[in-house]
Order: C-alpha cells, then sequence, then structure tokens
C-alpha cells in the first residue's frame, strides 16, 4: 500500500480525512474518505473512449453496503451481499443529480462513480461521506468536471440546527435536508420534514450552503496539490451547419405551431412530420441523419426555452402560474381497503391503500441498525403504457423507487402511530398517465386513498412541482407553476415541494444547470406552497375532506388491549402451543409486543371477541365467585375436567356438579358439552374448586 498524502478538515464538530495515493491507485481518482470511524473508499473511472450510439451521457453511481462495516453477516444461505438496498439506490440517487450537470453536455465517454462503505460509525453518515467521496475523487481525477461541489446534511433536534447529524438525530429528529452546492448556487435540496415552515427551510437550506463553500475551499486546496489535468474528449454536440440546414428546412414559426398545444400526442404527431420532411431532404447525408434526432431535440428545446422565456408563452397555453386542470376520485376500485385517483392534465395516478396486522411490517436489513423494520410503505409504479410506450416490465428501477421513497417521506409525519392505530399500512400508485411530476400527483392521491380507507392521517398532504427556464443572466430567470413534461425536459430546473397547509414535509430539486441563486430558491418555495394549498382547498378536501370513521367491510379488524408483560409466557404457551391453539380456533391472528400489548385481527368482528376473551381468561387469576363458561374436556371417576382457554384449566369435583346426589359423572357431563361454572376459591389444599350447582348468575362473565 502506498503512503499517499492526507488532508483534514473539521466539519460539524467531527474531522473529515481525505488519503489520496494511498489506495486505487489505477482508478482516474479515489478518494479514501475518513469522518470519525466511518471509511468509504470513493473512485472515479472514465472510458477511454465514447460509447458509440447514445444521445446521453452515461454516468453510473454505485454505493455499496458492506455487512462487515457493521460487523454483520448477511442475512439468506448465501451469506453475500446482493442486490443494491431500498437507501443504497436512493444515496446514488443523491450524489447523481447534483454531480451529473456539472459533467460537460456533450461528453459520451462512461464515468463510474463508486463508493465503496468499509465501517459505519452511527455518529457519521456514511451516505454523506460518500457524497462528499464522489466529488472529491471527480475533482481530482482527470475526468472533465465543472467542480468543485459540496454537500452538507442539516437535522433539527428541539429546534435547534444539528449540522451532519448522527444516524439517530437524522431519524429521530424534525429535518432530513441535504443540500449541495457550487462554489456560488445552490444546485441539489432534497429534504423530509415534520411540517417544516417555509422560512426556517429557506435558513437551513443556506446555513447548508455556508457550509458547503468552506468545504469546497478544502477540495480546492487537494485538487491545487494533487489534482490531474483534465482529459480531452471527442465532443458529440451538434455542428452549426448541421443546425443552420435544419432551421432551413423547418422555420422556427413552424416548430412554434408544433409544439404549441397541450395533447402531448399531437405535439409528438407534430415532431414526427417535421422530421420526416428533413429526412427526405437530407436522404443523400447519411452522417448528418444519424445526428438529426439529436439536432431535432436541441431545436424543439431552443424554440420552447424561447416561447417560455422572451414572449412568455407556455406550450399548452397556460400563465406562467397556473395550474393544469384537476380532478380527484375516490373509491373507484371496489373491495380494497381504499382507493383515490388524482388527475393534473395528462398526469394521473390512482392510490391503492392496504391494510394489515403489524406482523406483516416490512423487515429491513441494512447498516442502520435503528432501522429494522417499515410499519408504512409506499410504492410507486410506471409503466410504459402511461407514456404511450411499450416495453416489458422488469420490476421497479431506480426512478420508482426514488418516486415511492419521495412521497413516502412527504406522508410519514401525518402517518399516526401504531399505538394510534396498530396496523402496518401499504400504499400502492399506479402511474395511469404521465406527462410532469407524477409524483407529487401520487402524494395528493394517496393522502385521499388513505382517509377513504380510514387511515386517521394527522393532516392532509399535497404536492407540485416548479420549473425554471434560465437566460444568459442571473436575473433572466422565470418560474413556472406546476410544470408538464415537455416544460421538465426542456426547462433547467424540477423543484417538487409537498407540504400541509402548515409547513413542508418534502423536497426534492434536481437541476440541469450549473445552480439556483437564492431568489429563485425562494420564489419556488412561495409559488409551490400557493400551489399545494390550491390543491388542498379545491379539489382534495372537496372530495374527502377528512378520514373516514369506519374501516372498509374488506379490511381486517384490530381490537388491541394490554396485558401483563409477565402473562405473555400464558398467553404464547409452550413452544407456541396455546397462541395457535386460539388462532385455531377463532381464526384471528395475534400479534404480542414485549410490553404486553396484543393485536387481535380479524376480518369477523365475533371471532376476534372470541379470542380477546380467551386471552383474558388466559392471563386473568381465577377468583372466589367468578363464572366462567368451558367446555367438558376430560371425565374421570371423581369429576370433570373444564376447559376455559387453551391452556387454562379446572375440575369440577363429581358432588359439585348437580344439586342432587349422582353416582357417575357420565350421567350428567359428556365430552365437548359446553357449561357454566362458578369458581368457589382455594380448597384445603390450596387447589382452585368449581362448581356447576352453585351457579347463580346465567350469563357468562368474561374475566
Amino acid at each position: 500500500m502506498q503512503k499517499g498524502k492526507r488532508f483534514s478538515i473539521e466539519i460539524g464538530g467531527r474531522t473529515l480525512s481525505v488519503d489520496v495515493g494511498r489506495v486505487a491507485a489505477q482508478a482516474n481518482g479515489a478518494a479514501f474518505m475518513h469522518y470519525g470511524d466511518t471509511t468509504v473508499l470513493s473512485t472515479a473511472t472514465a472510458s477511454e473512449k465514447p460509447r458509440d450510439g447514445i444521445d446521453f451521457f452515461p454516468l453510473s453511481v454505485d454505493f455499496e453496503e458492506k455487512y462487515y462495516a457493521v460487523g454483520k453477516m448477511p442475512g439468506g444461505f448465501n451469506k453475500r451481499e446482493g442486490k443494491a438496498s431500498e437507501n443504497a439506490v436512493l444515496t446514488c440517487r443523491v450524489i447523481d443529480r447534483p454531480m451529473r450537470p456539472l459533467f460537460p453536455k456533450d461528453y459520451r465517454n462512461d464515468v463510474t462513480l463508486d463508493n465503496l462503505v468499509m465501517s459505519v460509525d452511527p455518529e457519521c453518515r456514511p451516505e454523506l461521506v460518500a457524497m462528499l467521496g464522489s466529488a472529491i475523487a471527480t475533482c481530482i481525477s482527470d475526468i472533465p468536471f465543472d467542480g468543485p461541489c459540496a454537500m452538507t446534511q442539516m437535522g433539527l433536534v428541539d429546534g435547534e440546527f444539528i449540522v451532519n447529524p448522527s444516524q439517530q438525530q437524522w431519524d429521530e429528529g424534525d429535518l432530513q435536508l441535504t443540500v449541495a452546492s457550487t462554489s456560488t448556487k445552490v444546485i441539489m435540496i432534497e429534504a423530509g420534514a415534520n411540517e417544516i415552515k417555509e422560512e426556517k427551510m429557506i435558513e437551513a437550506i443556506y446555513k447548508c450552503h455556508e457550509i458547503n463553500l468552506t468545504i469546497i475551499d478544502f477540495i480546492n486546496q487537494i485538487v491545487a496539490e494533487v489534482g490531474k489535468p483534465k482529459h480531452s474528449y471527442t465532443s458529440a454536440a451538434v455542428p452549426e451547419e448541421v443546425f443552420d440546414a435544419l432551421k432551413a428546412l423547418v422555420p422556427g414559426d413552424e416548430m412554434e405551431k408544433a409544439v404549441f398545444t397541450d395533447v402531448k400526442q399531437e405535439r409528438e404527431e407534430n415532431i414526427r412530420v417535421l422530421t420526416e420532411r428533413v429526412e427526405e431532404a437530407w436522404a443523400d447525408k447519411e452522417d448528418w441523419l444519424s445526428i438529426l434526432p439529436d439536432a431535432m431535440y436541441q431545436y424543439e428545446k431552443k424554440t420552447v426555452r424561447k416561447m417560455i422565456l422572451k414572449d412568455h408563452k407556455r406550450p399548452d397555453g397556460r400563465k406562467i402560474d397556473e395550474i393544469r386542470p384537476l380532478a380527484a376520485e375516490v373509491d373507484l376500485i371496489p373491495r380494497v381497503h381504499g382507493s383515490a385517483m388524482f388527475t393534473r392534465g395528462q398526469t394521473q395516478i390512482c392510490t391503492v391503500t392496504t391494510l394489515a396486522p403489524l406482523s406483516e411490517v416490512q423487515r429491513v436489513e441494512g447498516l442502520d441498525e435503528n432501522i429494522t423494520e417499515k410499519r408504512y410503505i409506499h410504492q410507486y409504479n410506471f409503466p410504459s403504457y402511461s407514456v404511450g410506450e411499450t416495453k416489458p416490465s422488469r420490476g421497479p428501477g431506480r426512478r420508482e423507487i426514488g418516486h415511492g421513497a419521495l412521497a413516502e417521506r412527504a406522508l410519514r409525519p401525518m402517518i399516526p402511530s401504531k399505538e394510534e392505530f396498530p396496523y402496518a399500512i401499504r400504499l400502492v400508485s399506479e402511474t395511469f398517465e404521465s406527462n410532469g411530476s407524477t409524483s407529487q400527483a401520487s402524494i395528493c392521491a394517496s393522502t385521499m386513498s388513505l382517509m377513504a380507507a380510514g387511515v386517521p392521517i394527522k393532516k392532509p398532504v399535497a404536492g407540485i412541482s416548479c420549473g425554471l427556464v434560465t437566460g444568459d443572466t442571473d436575473d433572466d430567470y422565470l418560474v413556472l407553476t406546476d410544470i408538464q413534461g415537455l416544460e421538465d425536459f426542456f426547462g433547467d430546473m424540477d423543484f417538487k415541494v409537498a407540504g400541509t397547509h402548515d409547513g413542508i414535509t418534502a423536497i426534492q430539486m434536481d437541476i440541469k444547470i450549473h445552480g439556483l441563486t437564492r431568489p429563485i430558491v425562494e420564489e419556488a418555495i412561495a409559488r409551490t406552497r400557493q400551489a399545494r394549498e390550491y390543491i388542498l382547498d379545491e379539489v382534495m378536501l372537496p372530495c374527502i375532506g377528512e378520514p373516514r370513521k369506519e374501516l372498509s367491510p374488506f379490511a381486517p379488524k384490530i381490537v388491541q388491549i394490554q396485558i401483563d408483560p409477565a402473562k405473555i409466557g400464558d398467553v404464547v404457551g409452550q413452544r407456541g402451543k396455546t397462541i395457535n391453539e386460539i388462532v385455531a380456533r377463532t381464526g384471528a391472528k395475534i400479534d404480542i409486543d414485549e410490553d404486553g400489548s396484543v393485536n387481535v385481527c380479524g376480518t369477523d368482528l365475533d371471532a376476534i371477541h372470541a379470542a380477546i376473551d380467551m386471552i383474558r381468561i388466559i392471563t386473568t387469576d381465577f377468583e372466589e365467585g367468578q363464572i366462567l363458561s368451558g367446555t367438558v374436556i376430560s371425565i374421570k371417576e371423581f369429576g370433570a375436567f373444564i376447559e376455559f382457554a387453551p391452556g387454562k384449566e379446572g375440575m369440577v369435583h363429581i358432588s359439585k356438579i348437580a344439586k342432587h346426589r349422582i353416582n357417575r359423572v357420565e350421567d350428567v357431563l359428556t365430552l365437548g358439552d359446553r357449561v357454566t361454572v362458578v369458581c368457589l376459591g382455594k380448597d384445603k389444599m390450596g387447589r382452585l374448586s368449581f362448581s356447576m350447582k352453585d351457579v347463580k348468575q346465567g350469563p357468562y362473565q368474561s374475566a
């Protein structure tokens, strides 16, 4: 192992150290990161030549969670780490989103940013270390990159901001904020919050930005000492002569007419007709035809941006701050526990709610030992038909996982505790149609679906996205409310904000430029607040104003009781024999927590109460005068044994069976008879005694 060189800086009261030249020398750039005892190896590598036949920058980001980092063995038979966890996927997205815009737009070489988590200190989150490591590895490499950039995380505990919080502070605080910056502007925001006010959120964002500037100075020092010269590359930009020839065939006013429609399919057909015209004209120019799709895309992009920025004309004719037509509906899917559909223009989401007993929570295995299960799960699906395309479904990709996580983050603060609502909750958002910001539509649909299912959420949540088109100066820009797909593709920003009337619960900001000024951030946050309040008041709440008081008849019913924790073993029985017998007899599901909380679940309330009666009998000591009902399970010469509940029995002496004298127990009782008895207390030998003949009250009294 080479000696290398170490650089250090204090961030958030802890030392961040970076070893360069010590390991992974064959990567284009490598940073061996240490923050507390958290250790991450971040590398950046690039192919020597561009990849042929693509019209995008092929960037891959990996976040490899190794169980040895926390002294654990992987689960399962293989004992080897498998596919990336959901947390790893989300971390990759947070690294990708701010860094991708800083690579040259015409760069087509494959680039991989790999982050190997080798040790985890709960006080120093490995996700943050990997984010910084990727930026440093790329900056010191020979890969073209317009950095540096830096990231800081901010928590909020007891009203106080915490810079780069520990894992516990991150999980339990009121704010989970990640901000990335260049030396001049904010380039990425990701947040989950417990109804943080807009002003407080902006304050937190720019506290992070100030710290990022310090880190960028630190990275510049590293680059100055050990950075490599950036290599040259083959540009994939469309030549100006091709653009000039394209504009001669398709005048600007004709392109404006083609894109100026609010129906996505019509716009695509218009562009297809224009493209065919150019293909015919360039039939003998194979080299031009190969780049025609990219040239057409760039021409359409420039046209849309000019229309918006200079003429204040949006492709669908809306005003700059106008939201597309909205519609909301609940109960469109029969027999499910809750359903709702939210439509905004050509974006349409249907969310279905499923309720289950707590035994069906999702088990989570990962590097964060504080999170072992998820009671509330939000999943998002994006089928190809939603955008008029055809391709086979291969399960959720990174985009689907990211959108589901964003919606989950937005709604999580409003989900009732398991004490208030002892259910596992799964939401599935199905994208029926997509033309911009389906993630925010899924938040709206999910809020209504939860209320339709009878989940007592604390407050309704809505989400909306703002876009941006910028000119040549920082002051030349236009913020757009509720961007559709075209404005997202050709614009500079997708600024998603979700929240209640009282504050923000989630933010996700993606940009394609080198950062946002503070006025843009403040205007976008203010604009999204106005929009989400309009959506709540004018569309969602008129559709369903509050959570229903009753659950769907198809949803499981759960009744919660409390028992003495010392009696849990009596209810479970040896090797689960007693609890399994209760389940077999009643059909109810039973979950018992260590504190003695018992959740009894089923679709039949009579079965639930029968199970509860059995549990109460098992956990309650018999007292003199107590009347119970039981089943004859054994007959002896001296009396009969009565079972009151699985594992809970008592004996009635032959002299206590009938008011008259009997010679044989069988003269009165047979196996399986249901009888009522009274507890007489303990006999001279300290044994409990029961009687049939001394029962004075008719009805059965539960213990």
